[in-house]
This record gives C-alpha cells, structure tokens and sequence, in this order.
C-alpha cells in the first residue's frame, strides 16, 4: 500500500534553515507528482510546494517563494524540502502528499517549530 513517511523536523531559530525528507513506497514514485503541506495550530492544511514527476517543474505559494525548494530522487523514491530563512508562521506540521487516482495519500507529517 501507499505509504509516505516524513522526517527531518524540529526546533530552529528564526533565520535557519532545515531540510525535510519524505521516504515514498507502495506505488510508482517516478510517474507522481509530489507535493508538501502544512497546517499550523488552529489552522488548515495548506499547500506549500509541488514537483512534477521528473522534477522540471517546481511551484511554490508566495508566502514561501525564494525560501523553500522542492527536490526529489527518483532513484530513491525520495522527496525532499529544503527551508531557509525561516519565520515563526512557518511554524507547522509539514505533511508530504501524493495524488493517485483521485485519492490522496499522506504521512503523519513532521513538526517544524520556528523560535528563538
């Protein structure tokens, strides 16, 4: 079955950098569009980034343009988030996303606390 696994969260300052990996299996990694979410305290789930299958395209929200980058490893059915010059809202549970015939598939997500 599906399954996406998150990992690399944790506690920054304000102005750093962590780099979130998503560990994908159960389907065709290479043939998906992968995406990243996030939902702060009280919030909903919001799109933070997406890579197509090849990784030639790449699309962010302005809230995290020129900050975050979206990558993947198709050898190694990886997907990754690299974020820098954090903020405190990028405070949230960072959560990896594919969409297979209609259905979406999670992880159970990484917490990403921004503070000092």
């Amino acid at each position: 079955q599906v399954q996406l696994v998150e990992s690399g969260g944790g506690l920054v300052q304000p102005g750093g950098s962590l780099k979130l990996s998503c560990a994908a299996s159960g389907f065709t990694f290479s043939r998906n569009t992968m995406r990243w979410y996030r939902q702060a305290p009280g919030k909903g789930r919001g799109l933070v980034a997406t890579i197509t299958s090849a990784g030639g395209i790449t699309n962010y929200p302005d809230s995290v343009k020129g900050r975050f980058t979206i990558s993947r490893d198709n050898t190694k059915n990886m997907v990754y988030l690299q974020m820098n010059s954090l903020k405190p809202e990028d405070t949230a549970v960072y959560y990896c996303n594919v969409l297979i015939a209609g259905t979406p598939y999670w992880g159970q997500g990484t917490q990403v606390t921004v503070s000092s």
